[in-house]
């Protein structure tokens, strides 16, 4: 860097000047901490001598603590998780018929839950707030599905909700083997209060019409 008069040349001494300034000020203080720091060790090495009387430093053992292991982090969540899945687990072998009310159309409700549940489910009482269409999958992915939806659901506060399960007119012998798995597993699932067959203009023998249990944030 060139200097080309003298003012410049005042003007590179007070900044250097006061950099130096600085740095002085900045190793004072720090100083200044260090002996703070040794003097109020010091006064605390007094104070626990007058409490427990004269004391005199081990000599070195030698030895080495040796480093324990740390317990490994218990997967809480996962557990709950998989808690959650096992109870959320709908088996295939359950006897849904006895406890189906036989009519003129299959209906299902819970002890405690009156006839005129049922006939008014079934006369459309409570909307349908949403719906889930299970024709056409597979068996595991029809029973995933369902049982997500159902606790999402109840969860969300909804309270009538249809589950299209088809007529199992594209199954082998046309047998409708999805729409008594559904059945089975609705049964099983204690979000449930009832369920009738769809009238005819809501999907009719091909869904459910599912009255849950209040719950979530807000009621339907």
């Amino acid at each position: 860097m060139k200097v080309r008069t003298l003012a410049e040349l005042r003007q590179i001494h007070q900044v250097m000047t006061q950099r130096a300034a600085q740095a002085a000020a900045a190793r004072a203080a720090a100083e200044a901490a260090r002996r703070e720091a040794e003097e109020r060790a010091q006064r605390e090495r007094l104070l626990f001598e007058r409490a427990v009387g004269p004391v005199q430093r081990l000599a070195p053992h030698g030895r080495v603590e040796p480093q324990r292991p740390r317990p490994r982090p218990v997967p809480q969540q996962r557990q709950a998780d998989e808690r959650a899945v096992m109870h959320e687990a709908l088996s295939d072998g359950f006897d849904v018929e006895t406890l189906l009310h036989t009519d003129e159309h299959l209906s299902f409700r819970r002890p405690g839950i009156g006839p005129d549940v049922v006939r008014r489910l079934r006369l459309g009482h409570w909307s349908i707030q949403a719906e889930i269409d299970l024709h056409g999958l597979r068996t595991e992915e029809a029973r995933t599905q369902l049982a997500t939806f159902v606790r999402e659901a109840q969860r969300r506060g909804l309270r009538c909700i249809r589950v299209v399960h088809g007529k199992g007119l594209g199954s082998p012998g046309k047998t409708p083997v999805l729409k008594g798995r559904v059945h089975s597993w609705l049964v099983q699932k204690s979000e449930v209060l009832a369920f009738v067959q769809a009238r005819p203009a809501d999907g009719g023998a091909g869904a459910l019409i599912v009255l849950l249990r209040a719950g979530g944030h807000h009621r339907a």
